[in-house]
C-alpha cells in the first residue's frame, strides 16, 4: 500500500482543450429537448465552458486534500489490479468504518461532498471512518487484463481491502453497481459486516402466488421502471455486449464521452428536465474527466459485460438499510426486497432525489446513512 496524489500533466490538459475547439459537430436532432439524446446547444455550451472556463486543478486540489492510497487487491483471483482509494479517518475514535462504493457513470467525486459530514458529524456517536474506492477499470484505478472482474470479484477484493485497513467490523454503502457490489459482499462474504445500505437494491419478482395487492406509489413506480427499460437502456446493451468497440470513439472524443455521461445525469436525476438544476456544471464535467483523463471508457464499461452474462441474487442475512429516492430507475415494492434482504432494519423513500443521491441530495442521504447505521453501532 502506498499514498498516491492525483497529478496530471498539464500537457494532457492542453491536448484536452485542443481537442475540444476542434470537435466535429453533428447536426441538431429532428425534436426539440433530449428525446433523441443530449441537444446539440447544450452540448456546445457544455463544451465551450469546459474547453474556456473549467478548471480540473480545482478538482484535483479538492481530492488531494484527502489521504489517498493504491494498492494491489486481487478478488480471490490469480491476477491483481492497483485500487485507487480515499481513506479519510474520523477524529472521533468508535467511528464504524463505512466503504462506499460507486457505479457508472459515476466516480469517487460522487463521495467527495460526504466526506467532512461522515467523519465530523454534529454527534460524534454518528461518526464514520471512510473508505471510498475507484472500482477496478474507473478512475485512477488499474485496469484489469484479463477477465473476471465482476460484480462478486470486486466485492471480495473490498473485503480484502478493508481486511488491510485493519477494520474487522464495518458497514457498506452503494448505489448503482455499488449496490450490487455492497449486496455482494453481504450474501459472500458477511463476517465483518455490521449492515449495508443501499440505494438501488435489487430483487426478483415473487411468484404470482406470493404476490401482494400493490399500493398505488408502488404500481406507479414498476411501471416507472418498465419505461426505462424500454427506452433508456441502449447504453448497457452496448456496453454488455460491445464494450471494446464503444471505447473507441469515447477514448479518442472528449465530447463523446462526455455527452455519453451528461445524457445518464439528465435521465436519472430528479432534475426537472435538466441536469443542472441539481448537479453544478462543474461537478458534472469532474465526473466526466475521471472517464476521460484515465481513458477508462472501455474498462469500465466492461463490468457490463462482466456481470450481465452471469447475474446472481444470493440472500443476504446482514442488516440491511434502504433508501429509495423517487426519480431512481429501478424501485422494487419492500415486500419483493425482503425476499432476498431478510432483514430490513430501515426502509424509507426521500421525497426527492434520483439515481446520483449523494450528489442531488447529499444531506438527506447522510441523514439516511446516519438513521440506518445507529441500528448496528
Amino acid at each position: 500500500m502506498r499514498e498516491f496524489r492525483i497529478d496530471v500533466p498539464q500537457s494532457e490538459l492542453d491536448d484536452l482543450r485542443d481537442r475540444l475547439r476542434r470537435t466535429r459537430w453533428p447536426e441538431p436532432a429532428t425534436v426539440g429537448g433530449w428525446t433523441q439524446g443530449v441537444p446539440l446547444d447544450y452540448a456546445q455550451r457544455l463544451t465551450r465552458y469546459w474547453a474556456e472556463e473549467y478548471d480540473w486543478r480545482r478538482c484535483e486540489a479538492e481530492i488531494n486534500a484527502y489521504p489517498q492510497f493504491v494498492t494491489g487487491l486481487d478478488g480471490g483471483g490469480d491476477d491483481s489490479v492497483q485500487v485507487h482509494f480515499l481513506h479519510v479517518r474520523s477524529p472521533h475514535k468508535d467511528a464504524l468504518p463505512l466503504i462506499l462504493t460507486h457505479g457508472w457513470p459515476g466516480s469517487i467525486v460522487e463521495y467527495v461532498g460526504l466526506i467532512d459530514a461522515l467523519t465530523k458529524p454534529e454527534d460524534p456517536s454518528d461518526a464514520f471512518h471512510v473508505v471510498i474506492p475507484s472500482l477496478p477499470g474507473f478512475g485512477f484505478s488499474g485496469k484489469p487484463e484479463v477477465s473476471g472482474w465482476g460484480v462478486e470479484r470486486i466485492a471480495t477484493a473490498w473485503a480484502q481491502l478493508m481486511d488491510r485497513l485493519g477494520y474487522d467490523r464495518y458497514g457498506a454503502q452503494g448505489g448503482d453497481w455499488g449496490s450490487m457490489i455492497t449486496a455482494a459482499l453481504a450474501s459472500g462474504i458477511p463476517e465483518a459486516l455490521a449492515g449495508i445500505h443501499l440505494t438501488m437494491p435489487l430483487s426478483e419478482a415473487p411468484p404470482a402466488e406470493e404476490r401482494r395487492p400493490l399500493s398505488k406509489p408502488e404500481k406507479e413506480a414498476l411501471l416507472f421502471a418498465k419505461r426505462f427499460k424500454v427506452s433508456g437502456t441502449g447504453y448497457s446493451a452496448e456496453q454488455s455486449t460491445r464494450p471494446q468497440t464503444l471505447g473507441y470513439g469515447l477514448t479518442d472524443s472528449p465530447v463523446g464521452q462526455a455527452c455519453w455521461i451528461a445524457e445518464k445525469f439528465w435521465d436519472w436525476t430528479d432534475c426537472a428536465g435538466h441536469p443542472e438544476n441539481v448537479i453544478s456544471r462543474d461537478r458534472l464535467l469532474d465526473n466526466v474527466m475521471f472517464y476521460w483523463l484515465t481513458a477508462s471508457a472501455a474498462s469500465s464499461a466492461r463490468l457490463y459485460w462482466e456481470s450481465f452474462r452471469k447475474p446472481r441474487m444470493e440472500t443476504v442475512e446482514v442488516p440491511t438499510g434502504i433508501s429509495q429516492f423517487p426519480h431512481e430507475m429501478t424501485r422494487l415494492p419492500r415486500h419483493w426486497l425482503e425476499r432476498r434482504f431478510v432483514d430490513i432494519r430501515h426502509f424509507s423513500t426521500p421525497v426527492a432525489g434520483g439515481h446520483f443521491a449523494s450528489l442531488e441530495q447529499p444531506e438527506t442521504l447522510v441523514d439516511e446513512l446516519q438513521t440506518f447505521f445507529r441500528t448496528v453501532r
